[in-house]
Parts: C-alpha cells; structure tokens; sequence
C-alpha cells in the first residue's frame, strides 16, 4: 500500500502539480484546501507525512503544525512549502516542528526528494541505549533524558542528535549532516543545520555541551 501524504494548499494548480508529482512517485495524495479540511483529513486517517502552506484562507498553517507537536499526532513530519521565505520565517517554522522548509517558487523533483528522504529516516532500524553521562538516546522510541527527564524533540531533531552521537566523535561537516540527517545536498542549505543545531542545544540544556561546534567545518559529539 502506497504511502498517503497531504498537501494542504488553497491554490488549485500548485495542489495538482504537488500531487501529480507524488503519484509519479507511487505515493497516495490527499489535498486539504484549508487548515479545517487538513484537521478533518488528520482525524479520520493519518498520512505518512504532509506537506503544508502557511498562508491558508482560515488561518495560518504554523499552527496546524504547533498543534501536531503537543497531539499523539505529532509524528507526522511535516514540510513548510511556503513562498515566506524570510531567515526569520524559516526559524519559526523549525521552532514550531517542522521537519524541512521549502521556499515557492520551487521544483517539483526537489520537492518528491525530500519527501523520500524524510520517510527513508524515518524508518531508521532501532539501535542499542547511548548513554553519556546526563545524556539518555532511546534510538526505538526516539527518546531523549537529560537527568532523567525527558526532552521533547521533532524527529528532524532527535536523527540529528543520534547521528552526531553515532559519529563518536569524528567530525561531521555541514554537508555530511544534511545528506545524513535530511537526505539531500543542496547548495545554501547548510545554515538550515545551524539553525537545528542551535535549537537542539537549547532544548538539551545542560547537555548541550556534548555538541562542539568545529569552526569552518562543522559540528562533532564529545562526551
């Protein structure tokens, strides 16, 4: 059975040029035109993954994905596909749980890339307990502790942490995390590892420290 993935988008074309791009790719679309219809879709069966505007005739889509992060739902990853394209906008939408940002105009092939990309890691085999110190990585629940209490992370988030953590301790460029961690490679991206980064370490707290930034290159684990 195909993956089913929901685009919510209000303009007609864009919605049949995204779904028509996905059935190439033997995926199954659902188009919710309003953030209402995308709830009532999300209600009665739960996609794969959804691809989601911002600016929506009954409101805007960040809170459709706020509201995924605090629900049982919120496993869904969802990427903004949104022509607000703004550095300010881009962190906003990480800090409300997306798992990647798209800026309109955009390609159709870029765009069924990184859909793959985000259900091939989502589907990562389970790995042993990492432990280091205060730090906790449950990799089977994707599962975060820091002293013992859990830290709420997107799953874009948690692969990153698990990924540095994995590295023990090599030093992973910039360019290596996004093909690992998000699956592609594209030129002016990497400042999206950053901004990750940056949110990861202020949820970790004191734990932050086990994430090195290595200057000019890139970002290494120490334990």
């Amino acid at each position: 059975m195909s993956a089913q993935i929901l685009i919510v988008e209000d303009e007609e074309d864009i919605a049949r040029l995204i779904a028509r791009t996905l059935e190439k790719e033997s995926f199954e679309p659902l188009i919710a035109t309003s953030l209402s219809e995308a709830q009532k879709i999300i209600s009665q069966k739960l996609p794969a993954l959804i691809i989601l505007d911002l600016m929506l005739p009954d409101g805007d889509g960040l809170e459709l994905c706020k509201s995924l992060r605090f629900r049982e739902e919120k496993g869904i990853p969802v990427i903004i596909l949104t022509a607000k394209g703004e550095e300010v906008d881009r962190i906003l939408g990480f800090e409300m749980g997306a798992d990647d940002y798209i800026v309109k105009p955009f390609s159709p092939r870029e765009l069924a890339l990184r859909v793959k990309a985000i259900l091939r890691r989502s589907q990562t085999p389970p790995s042993s307990v990492l432990k280091f110190g205060e730090l906790e990585i449950f990799p089977e629940h994707m599962e975060v502790r820091v002293a013992g209490k859990p830290v709420k992370l997107t799953r874009t988030e948690f692969n990153l942490l698990l990924t540095l953590a994995q590295a023990q301790g090599k030093v992973l460029s910039r360019e290596t995390l996004l093909d690992k961690v998000w699956g592609y490679t594209f030129e002016g991206y990497a400042r999206t590892v950053d901004t990750h980064v940056r949110r990861l370490r202020k949820k970790l707290g004191s734990a932050a420290r086990y994430i090195e930034t290595v200057w000019g290159i890139g970002y290494r684990f120490r334990n």
